[in-house]
């Protein structure tokens, strides 16, 4: 039944699907039995109602049937925006990955490529840093027990996102296509840091988090980075056995100064790849103030501790060097993988 005969006319009616109404339309999606045009008015009319927390949920549960599991001893942590900021900022999601490995929390990234040229996404970060990306399921698992930290490429693991791909890139503006991968992490992580750019979608990503039942932090920062920011105070909403609160952080608290958007700003690969080794060679500043905030609430999401005791360990992992080292590992465990025998590439 094609998507026009009954969930396209309700959302045009401004009328909400249930979660099991929004799963069958993505996994329709997915499988690749819709058109193009019929993906594009799904997901404008769900962008023009107003998307819900059922709905959302529905969309990611598909996503996450039709993906390649990963099977990584527990505890775990993802931290990842939504992008669309329009801000340009360094790849603070992933540094901030590599910092909380540092300090023993197993973290399993899940990211793409950029969608501009001009930027670097989180993927083509950790490419340029010398992981490899082509690892599967099983691989990707290993360097996680080797190294402690592990990267899932989306396109790999999420192969089913292609039927939107064109679809995204072609309309143009924001959908729910936009906010859906930062939750659809293969590996299922009890554990997440979510960062949305739009303010009307984080306490809704929030819900979702909290129907899962793991423990997380939402946040976006005031002037509207998909992260925790240093320029000026951030939201944070803090999803724990089901239980959504809302906060303020304001990073002066924690003894971090005030930066400017200009401070944080990235480039392509290359660059910010260099920015980042020099983070861990001992360079101090705003982008270092900013990665050392954005990994210490990775450590608030995996056990509740408190942001100045997060971001007191989060430093000690740089300063002693423990980040580099890290690196390092996952350099050559991710490597080591690739050029072993027996699973496809």
């Amino acid at each position: 039944m094609p998507l026009s005969d009954v969930i396209l006319p309700r959302l045009l009616r401004r009328e909400n699907l249930t979660r099991d109404e929004a799963a069958w339309a993505m996994t329709r999606i997915v499988n690749g039995e819709v058109s193009p045009v019929q993906v594009a008015g799904f997901a404008a009319a769900l962008r023009t109602k107003g998307e819900t927390t059922d709905e959302i949920s529905g969309l990611v549960a598909a996503l996450q049937a039709s993906a390649l599991p990963v099977g990584v001893a527990g505890p775990v942590v993802d931290i990842a925006g939504t992008g669309g900021d329009g801000l340009g900022a360094v790849n603070i999601s992933t540094m901030a990955a590599v910092v909380a490995a540092g300090t023993g929390v197993r973290v399993v990234k899940h990211g793409g490529r950029a969608a501009s040229s001009g930027t670097a996404g989180a993927a083509d970060l950790v490419e340029q840093l010398g992981v490899r990306l082509e690892l599967g399921p099983r691989a990707a698992a290993r360097v996680a027990d080797a190294a402690g930290i592990t990267f899932l490429f989306g396109p790999r693991f999420n192969p089913g996102l292609r039927h939107a791909a064109a679809v995204r890139r072609e309309l143009g503006v924001p959908t729910v296509f936009n906010v859906l991968g930062p939750l659809i992490n293969p590996a299922r992580p009890r554990h997440q840091v979510v960062g949305v750019a739009d303010a009307r979608m984080a306490p809704l990503i929030a819900g979702v988090l909290a129907a899962r039942g793991g423990h997380a932090l939402v946040v976006r920062g005031d002037d509207g980075l998909d992260k925790l920011t240093t320029t000026t105070t951030s939201h944070v909403w803090t999803v724990r056995d089901g239980v959504v609160g809302a906060s303020v952080l304001d990073p002066a608290t924690l003894g971090l100064p005030r930066a400017r958007p200009a401070d944080l700003r990235g480039a392509t690969p290359e660059c910010n790849a260099a920015t980042f080794t020099a983070l861990l060679d001992g360079q101090p500043g705003p982008v270092r103030d900013v990665v050392l905030l954005n990994a210490a609430a990775m450590l608030v999401a995996v056990d509740g501790r408190g942001f100045a005791a997060a971001l007191a360990c989060c430093v000690r992992a740089v300063d002693s060097g423990a980040a580099r080292a890290t690196l390092d590992r996952w350099v050559r465990a991710s490597r080591r993988e690739a050029a072993r025998d027996g699973e496809p590439a």
